[in-house]
């Protein structure tokens, strides 16, 4: 079998049918992933060892392969030809390998077009600060930063630096010079491309994910010295980011994290995906803007406060989580039963749909 070729007509078919994702396992046809569903190719040949390890094979490097034999693991991506690139996980299960292929368009949507909240175009224009995109595994954050990015790529004559793992989303040539450092093959790792590219004159900086404390303890440094930076946690609510963020230092070390992130920070956007009535998936989000009432929350440490300051704080620009998943559900975006499955408090959405 020319496993290159296989693989690539699987690709053009999760691209035909507009799906997220592909599975590759042994003792298993292949799967599409489409509006969340699992669909099995049943028309494709059951998989064993020998085709899941030649599949992975024929898109790996030399040193990708070393680097899953060693691992057990390798994450990286694979442009499709001119269709769009793919996020590519490779690993181990039961002494197989695995695959799983998160599509990525070519075309970068819209705020508008994703239906994202329209104060994310406020938070692609300001001059400098921190902004945080948050929620869980596979809900958009990658989209969401993308849509962001090229708006400022679009209108604004900047340098934009982005440091990922690994590279997602391509940017065209436009008003702004974006210069995109893949960990292990640009960069070292997240932390010593961070601390570079604060010598590289970036006006923008993107940080595909805050792992640790110093990757960190860096962002928040780049958005304190005047830059514009953008980062993801793996976090689901506003409150819960910054809880993060200051626990991952010790002790002594976290009233001045306070103080640092209460000067520096910009707004969280923390979203989930939900289900759409006429298919597909809506994003759901819930909006944090650090005005000078949750600034002083975070100094002071009464992080527990934010959610009701957000509440009350609409007319500014912040959303609630349970307000948005209400707003959905009143213009029959998505049914009831999805809103309280997906709500963050199922009692307080039902309270206000009353």
């Amino acid at each position: 079998m020319d496993y290159l070729q296989y693989l690539k007509k699987l690709l053009d078919l999760v691209v035909r049918e507009e799906a997220s994702d592909l599975d590759i396992s042994v003792g298993h046809a292949p799967n599409i992933r489409i509006t969340g569903q699992l669909v099995p190719l049943v028309q494709e040949k059951i998989i064993i060892p020998e085709d899941s390890q030649g599949i992975a094979f024929s898109i790996m490097s030399e040193a990708q392969r070393k680097k899953l034999m060693e691992e057990k693991e390798a994450d990286f991506s694979y442009q499709h030809e001119d269709k769009g690139r793919f996020r590519v996980n490779i690993f181990f299960q039961r002494g197989t390998i695995s695959l799983a292929l998160r599509f990525i368009p070519s075309k970068i949507r819209t705020i508008e077009e994703l239906g994202l909240p329209p104060i994310l175009h406020d938070f692609s224009s300001r001059p400098q600060g921190l902004i945080l995109v948050t929620g869980a595994t596979s809900q958009g954050k990658s989209t969401t930063l993308a849509a962001m990015l090229d708006e400022i790529n679009r209108t604004r004559a900047v340098h934009i630096i982005t440091v990922e793992d690994p590279i997602e989303y391509t940017y065209p040539v436009d008003k702004a010079i974006i210069d995109q450092r893949e960990v292990a093959i640009d960069t070292l790792n997240f932390d010593n491309a961070l601390r570079a590219s604060l010598r590289q004159n970036p006006d923008v900086i993107m940080v595909g994910e805050m792992r640790d404390l110093e990757t960190i303890s860096t962002t928040i440094t780049a958005a304190e010295t005047g830059h514009l930076v953008f980062a993801t946690l793996h976090t689901n609510s506003a409150a819960q980011t910054i809880h993060r963020i200051v626990d991952v230092f010790p002790g002594d070390q976290q009233g001045q994290i306070r103080f640092q992130l209460s000067g520096s920070l910009l707004g969280i956007i923390s979203q989930r995906l939900i289900p759409r009535i006429k298919g597909g998936f809506v994003p759901v989000c819930e909006v944090l803007i650090c005005n000078n009432a949750v600034s002083t929350l975070i100094r002071e440490n009464k992080i527990h406060e934010i959610p009701a300051v957000i509440e009350t704080s609409a007319k500014e620009g912040m959303i609630s989580s349970s307000r948005a998943m209400v707003d959905l559900v009143r213009k029959k975006e998505v049914s009831l039963k999805n809103a309280t499955d997906y709500a963050m408090d199922p009692s307080e959405v039902r309270n206000l749909l009353k």
